[in-house]
């Protein structure tokens, strides 16, 4: 059984993984103006933003096999994810070595 330390460091371990940013939720157009979410990107907006399938599983991306098409929105989102995510760590201690103040 789980003693409250246990429960500390998975919870810990969980949040760790999307301490910088969460990843983008997919969207599909639907009717005039309207967008609604889906299950996940399609793999054809992972080809077109440069991703693999392995890449979006380690990133924690929805991936949904079955759709088909491509959404420039989602393709958009995806791209400035990955960007940010392969950026280095911008905490307060970077911020102390160089950079205006």
């Amino acid at each position: 059984m789980w003693d409250k330390h246990d429960w500390e460091q998975f919870f810990n371990i969980a949040q760790h993984r999307w301490q910088r940013r969460p990843p983008p939720w997919p969207v599909a157009p639907s009717g005039s103006n309207r967008v609604l979410p889906v299950v996940g990107f399609s793999l054809s907006e992972l080809d077109d933003a440069g991703i693999n399938t392995q890449v979006a599983e380690r990133l924690g991306l929805p991936v949904d096999a079955v759709r088909i098409g491509v959404y420039s929105a989602n393709v958009s989102a995806l791209r400035d994810f990955v960007r940010f995510a392969r950026q280095p760590n911008r905490g307060p201690a970077s911020r102390r070595h160089g950079g205006l103040t």
